[in-house]
């Protein structure tokens, strides 16, 4: 028994994570581009996102990015996408304790990188980890991501929290699907295959 861990994250050409969705979501440090993913939204970024979330079996949230969608979920109508992510498990990443009201949410209390690599031991299937930046940096630390599923929309922003960051972890990663959304926006996917490996071209 183990499962995967798979980050699905919009970025903007230059890498850029934070605040896709709207003004107000994440504006630390004083960011002011929030809302830069809404216009280019199309049918080929509502399928897939619609196959991302239907191959999940669970979803694993930062305390911040818990809140933000605990927020809003709940109150979707199930035929517009409620019923897959209120139904699911999730699983909130926190140093402290916390008082879970979304359905089927458990709180994993302590150091994240253990009780992440304690959640994969115990669980089956694709655990899907949504946004939450700051918990990315954690997994990644702990070489704990099995595969980037990556939205990168015609947009450079110039600032914010990135995916890969200064001093990110080094990993090896290998390609296993492309496309393109009519709006320019890339989906990519990737496996973690351990260590980069090193050559010369000279």
């Amino acid at each position: 028994m183990a499962s995967r861990l798979v980050v699905s994250t919009f970025l903007s050409l230059d890498g850029v994570m934070q605040g896709p969705g709207g003004p107000g979501e994440d504006d630390s440090n004083d960011f002011p581009h929030g809302g830069w993913l809404a216009p280019h939204v199309d049918e080929g970024f509502g399928r897939i996102m619609g196959e991302v979330f239907d191959r999940a079996d669970g979803m694993l949230l930062g305390r911040r990015s818990y809140d933000i969608l605990s927020g809003h979920w709940p109150n979707v109508p199930d035929e517009e996408g409620g019923a897959k992510i209120n139904s699911m498990p999730k699983y909130v990443a926190t140093r402290s304790p916390m008082n879970a009201e979304w359905r089927n949410t458990e709180v994993l209390v302590g150091e994240a990188a253990q009780t992440i690599a304690d959640l994969k031991k115990r669980t089956e299937g694709e655990i899907l980890v949504q946004g939450s930046s700051d918990l990315l940096r954690t997994v990644q630390e702990a070489e704990l991501v099995d595969e980037y599923r990556l939205l990168i929309f015609p947009v450079v922003l110039g600032q914010g929290k990135r995916l890969f960051a200064e001093g990110t972890t080094p990993a090896g990663l290998k390609l296993t699907g492309s496309t393109t959304t009519e709006s320019g926006i890339m989906y990519v996917t990737y496996e973690w295959v351990g260590k980069p490996s090193y050559s010369s071209v000279v």
